[in-house]
């Protein structure tokens, strides 16, 4: 999200970019206008060169004001960047053991106590069943911090917990769910992916769920870092934008980041239903009747979402 946002507001002041196989992304060149696109810039480090002229540094913020760019975008440069190096550092300070509750316990294991049934009646309203419940692990907490939750674990690419989603079982909950103390920087359900087959993009765990087959929850409306990486490390060549129908504008930004990336990409018209409403028979007959997006799908996106 924060390459995202960094490679939106630069390409506002020098012009459209793509992305080299190291990850920088070339520009024209502001001081020598070589005709091509020679100016490399690093996202994560900063630095930035000229393969033409030798201009270079190793601040973003510099190479602007250099531009003469406004002092409103730099503001808002400088600004994203100390949120970011902030959120680095403490996410380096702040050292958890990546487990679940002590207090989880799987909902396959049959219970009369009251929190058990609460929280197989509210799966089964939501159209999952034992086989679910299996596949992904799904417990519950009946006290502790996560009490009266669901809980959905998610495994990186080794089997490894990587993330948990703590939802309540009860409608008035003041709070919905509760995030636990590890990083949202992760591939959810990351074990039950093939790389090399066309990827789904959905916004919450019980989207995926319901959709089934090589699916990741963004768990809000952008991939985190990682995510992103695998996309574009793993040679993803075709994926799948099924957000909320609230987020017309987000999937289409979406939609424009990873065509920007060199990734065939489809943007699902959900028509007041989210993919866990629309079910999985209907969610795939969808995908089959989605063309490829556009430009001209991004600015209607855009412009009527």
């Amino acid at each position: 999200m924060y390459n995202l946002q960094l490679l939106t507001i630069l390409e506002k002041v020098m012009g459209k970019s793509y992305q080299l196989k190291n990850g920088e992304h070339a520009f024209y060149c502001p001081f020598c206008n070589h005709h091509k696109k020679k100016m490399q810039v690093n996202l994560e480090t900063q630095k930035y060169h000229c393969w033409v002229c030798n201009e270079g540094g190793h601040k973003i913020g510099i190479l602007l004001r250099k531009m003469g760019a406004s002092k409103h975008i730099i503001k808002e440069v400088l600004q994203l960047l100390n949120d970011y190096i902030g959120y680095e550092k403490d996410k380096k300070e702040t050292v958890h053991d990546v487990s679940l509750p002590k207090e989880y316990k799987p909902l396959y294991i049959k219970s009369d106590d009251v929190i058990y049934r609460n929280a197989m009646h509210y799966l089964r309203k939501r159209g999952i069943g034992l086989k679910e419940i299996l596949r992904y692990s799904i417990g519950y907490c009946d006290y502790g911090v996560y009490s009266n939750r669901i809980i959905i674990p998610s495994y990186d690419e080794d089997g490894k917990l990587n993330y948990f989603i703590a939802r309540d079982i009860f409608p008035n909950s003041n709070m919905k769910y509760k995030n636990p103390p590890m990083s949202k920087d992760t591939v959810v359900f990351e074990l039950f992916i093939n790389w090399n087959e066309p990827i789904v993009l959905v916004e919450g765990s019980f989207d995926a769920i319901a959709v089934r087959k090589n699916v990741i929850p963004l768990l809000g409306k952008f991939p985190s870092k990682s995510l992103v990486k695998k996309l574009v490390t793993k040679k993803v060549k075709k994926v799948y934008v099924a957000l909320d129908t609230d987020a017309k504008k987000d999937s289409a930004k979406l939609v424009q980041f990873l065509m920007d990336h060199g990734i065939e990409s489809y943007l699902l018209l959900m028509n007041e239903k989210d993919p866990a409403e629309l079910g999985f028979e209907n969610f795939w007959k969808r995908i089959k009747e989605t063309e490829k997006s556009t430009f001209s799908d991004i600015v209607k996106g855009k412009l009527y979402g």
